[in-house]
């Protein structure tokens, strides 16, 4: 979708009460990844000198954005059309992106904002990797595996042997791209004696879910060191009983 953006700029000194005139002062693409869109940037000089205005695109995200002159001189009451591309990366994730061009003249700078709509299907997706624990602390990553921002919910649950399952209220962390992963922590006090298995879960929206679980066994050393010879089945009989004597 092509937009045409009309920008005139003043002069370095122009006359009093004078200043930039009204023009739209944004552009508006759509495109799906892999694309290359195409525009161009209307520049007009009402004065009565030759103007020279340098056109360049900042950051965020000014690598999609080729511009086909960085500078350009405008004779007195002409303009002057810059063209240029928006090239989105085949791995963009679906949703809006914008970036910055600029004019500059005379010491004078006028933005102009290009809104970006990436289209296609959002999959959103994530997995919970590298559970373990030490020092009172559960250690874990989650890894936003779709392409779309997500914006995790994590809960903690320990059920072991003895006693009742224990459930922590879920929390959000930060915001996580996709692609992207991030290492975190959760605080746990383990028990003196038990075989407990530590399970995180992990929900976003859209109905993302993802687990991952860790076994750990707690005994008072040295002294009850003979525990850890007991067969799974006994395991197992003395996990039903306490079931059984907790209601």
């Amino acid at each position: 979708m092509r937009a045409a953006l009309a920008l005139v700029l003043a002069l370095a000194a122009p006359p009093p009460g004078a200043g930039w005139e009204p023009g739209r002062e944004y552009v508006y693409l759509e495109g799906g990844p892999g694309t290359v869109l195409e525009d161009r940037v209307s520049l007009t000089n009402p004065g009565t000198e030759a103007l020279t205005v340098e056109v360049k695109a900042p950051p965020a995200p000014a690598p999609w954005i080729a511009l086909a002159a960085g500078e350009v001189t405008i004779p007195a009451r002409t303009r002057a059309e810059i063209p240029f591309t928006v090239t989105v990366p085949a791995n963009t994730p679906p949703g809006e992106q914008t970036a910055t061009i600029t004019a500059s003249a005379g010491g004078r700078t006028k933005p102009i904002r290009v809104h970006l709509r990436v289209s296609g299907p959002k999959v959103p997706a994530l997995t919970v990797e590298d559970v373990s624990f030490s020092g009172g602390l559960v250690h874990y990553t989650v890894v936003n595996r779709g392409n779309t921002p997500l914006s995790p919910r994590v809960s903690l649950r320990a059920d072991g042997l003895f006693g009742a399952p224990v459930t922590r209220r879920a929390h959000e962390v930060r915001p996580l791209p996709p692609a992207q992963r991030v290492a975190l922590t959760e605080r746990w006090d383990p028990p003196a004696l038990d075989r407990v298995e530590l399970r995180l879960d992990v929900t976003a929206a859209g109905g993302v879910h993802a687990g991952a679980t860790v076994t750990k066994t707690f005994l008072p050393w040295p002294a009850l060191l003979p525990t850890l010879l007991l067969p799974a089945w006994l395991w197992v009989r003395i996990r039903r009983r306490s079931r059984r004597a907790g209601g």
